[in-house]
C-alpha cells in the first residue's frame, strides 16, 4: 500500500492514493461505504468532471492541466474527491506539484495541519485553490509563446513552416486548457451548495467563491489567447497567401516576357524553301538579337507603365 497516504488532525482525516490501480480502489472499498460506480470513475480512462451528491457523502470530478514538457503539450490530469465532515479521500495520478507540496507540508509540519486540517472545507479549498493558481504559469507561458509566434511571423518567407507548426502546437494547448477547465465553474458552485450539509455555509460562501473567482479569470484568460491565436493564424496565412501570389505574378511576368523571344527563336529556326528576312546578311544574328532585346524592352516597359511590377 505504498501509495496510500494517511494524515491525521484531530478527528479530521485526509487520504491521499496517488496513482490508483484496483488494488488501492479496492482498498477504499473494503473500508469505507461508497457506490461502485464512483469507485469504478477512480480508475483510468480520465472521466468527465462532475459533482455527485450522495446521501453521506460527495463525489467530485474535476480535470486540471499540467505541461508536458517532452511532448510540449497541455495534459490533461483527473483528480477525485470523496468527502465527509471527519475525512477527505483524495485520489489523482502524481501529475500535479500542488498537491504533493501539500501534502508533504502536512506531513511534515505541525503548523500546516493545524491550519490546513482543522476541518475539510478549509483542506479542501486550500487544494482547489493551489491548484487554480497552479494554472496561471502555464497561462503565462502560453501568453509568452504567443508573442514569439507573433514576432516570428514577421520572418514569415523565411520561416514560414518553424511558424505554422508553433502556431498550431499553441493552438493544441488552448483547446486542451479550455476543455480541461470549460466544468469548472458550474462543480465548484455546485460544491458550495451542497457542501453546506458539512461544513460551515458562512465558510464556504466566502472562501469557495473566491475560487469561482479564479475559475471565470482563468477562463477569459483562454478566451482571449484562443481569439489571439485565431487571428494570428489569419495573419499567417494572409501573408502566406501573399507570398504566393507574390511568386505566381513574378513567374507569369517572366513568361510573357520570354514568349516573344521563343517566338522569334522558332521562326528564324525554321528551314523553309524561301530565304527568311535578314537571313544571309553580313550581321544577321546580332539584328534577331536586337530585335529580341527590344521586344524585352517593350513588354518590361509595358508592365512598368501598367505598374504590375
Amino acid at each position: 500500500m505504498n501509495h496510500i497516504h494517511t494524515i491525521k488532525h484531530n478527528n479530521f482525516t485526509w487520504y491521499i492514493i496517488d496513482k490508483p490501480t484496483k488494488k488501492q480502489v479496492g482498498w477504499i472499498d473494503k473500508n469505507f461505504k461508497f457506490e461502485k460506480e464512483d469507485l469504478t470513475d477512480c480508475l483510468p480512462p480520465l472521466q468527465r468532471p462532475k459533482l455527485v451528491d450522495r446521501q453521506s457523502y460527495l463525489f467530485m470530478i474535476l480535470l486540471f492541466p499540467y505541461y508536458d514538457r517532452k511532448s510540449q503539450k497541455i495534459e490533461a490530469s483527473e483528480i477525485d474527491f470523496f468527502i465527509d465532515q471527519n475525512k477527505l479521500i483524495l485520489v489523482h495520478d502524481n501529475q500535479l506539484p500542488p498537491i504533493v507540496t501539500l501534502q508533504k507540508e502536512c506531513q511534515e509540519n505541525n503548523a500546516a495541519r493545524e491550519q490546513y486540517l482543522t476541518d475539510g472545507s478549509r483542506l479542501l479549498y486550500e487544494i482547489l485553490n493551489r491548484l487554480l493558481h497552479y494554472c496561471f504559469p502555464m497561462l503565462n507561458h502560453i501568453s509568452q509563446d504567443i508573442d514569439n509566434a507573433e514576432t516570428n511571423i514577421l520572418n514569415v518567407y523565411e520561416r514560414k513552416k518553424s511558424v505554422i507548426t508553433e502556431i498550431l502546437r499553441i493552438k493544441r494547448n488552448i483547446v486542451n486548457f479550455r476543455k480541461i477547465m470549460q466544468a469548472h465553474k458550474s462543480v465548484i458552485s455546485k460544491l458550495i451548495k451542497c457542501s453546506e450539509k458539512f461544513y460551515s455555509p458562512t465558510y464556504l460562501h466566502y472562501y469557495f467563491n473566491n475560487l469561482v473567482n479564479h475559475t471565470k479569470d482563468i477562463w477569459d484568460f483562454l478566451e482571449n489567447y484562443k481569439d489571439t491565436i485565431d487571428a494570428l493564424h489569419e495573419t499567417h496565412e494572409s501573408l502566406l497567401s501573399h507570398r504566393l501570389n507574390q511568386i505566381i505574378k513574378t513567374l507569369t511576368i517572366f513568361s510573357v516576357i520570354v514568349f516573344p523571344l521563343t517566338l522569334f527563336a522558332a521562326i528564324f529556326g525554321m528551314n523553309t524553301m524561301n530565304s527568311m528576312p535578314f537571313v544571309d546578311s553580313p550581321y544577321d544574328f546580332w539584328i534577331v538579337v536586337i530585335i529580341m532585346l527590344l521586344s524585352a524592352i517593350l513588354m518590361l516597359g509595358y508592365f512598368k507603365n501598367k505598374k504590375w511590377l
